[in-house]
């Protein structure tokens, strides 16, 4: 019961304003699995400089690390994640993010048809394990440039 009332009175100060709340506790970094020594990803298709329609189909390669889907866990394994006009890589240490700039292919998928603006465009491959956290070092392509008309 003293806890409770404790809660409570704690409550009623932090809405009023009275009291500071403890700082939020950063989250720990994930731990990084090594990249297999040679490991590379490439885009099979488009190839860089293309000019494209609005559906892009993308075709992903992968040498020196096996696919698999994330679901899977296996170590020494991954997918693929595409990165759409990415200015750098997402944080290392966390898993890449799932929106419109990141597409995840955690079911270990190589190919895609992606919808893109008119304009030009900047596409990455980023290879990551199940937890979506890239390998150390980080086993990404070059990037490349589309124009989509």
């Amino acid at each position: 019961m003293r806890n409770l009332a404790a809660a409570i009175g704690t409550t009623l100060l932090l809405a009023a304003g009275l009291a500071q709340a403890e700082p939020a506790t950063p989250a720990a970094a994930l731990a990084r699995e090594s990249a297999p020594h040679g490991a590379r990803v490439f885009f099979v298709e488009p190839k860089d400089g293309a000019t494209v329609g609005r559906d892009v189909q993308v075709k992903f390669g992968v040498e020196g690390i096996a696919i698999a889907p994330a679901t899977e866990g296996k170590p020494g394994t991954g997918h693929h994640h595409l990165l759409i006009d990415g200015d750098e890589l997402p944080p290392l240490d966390a898993p890449i993010p799932a929106d419109a700039t990141h597409k995840h292919y955690g079911k270990g998928q190589t190919e895609d048809t992606i919808r893109l603006e008119p304009g030009t465009h900047t596409l990455q491959l980023d290879f990551a394990d199940a937890r979506h956290v890239q390998f150390d070092p980080p086993i990404v392509s070059p990037k490349i440039t589309v124009h989509v008309k």
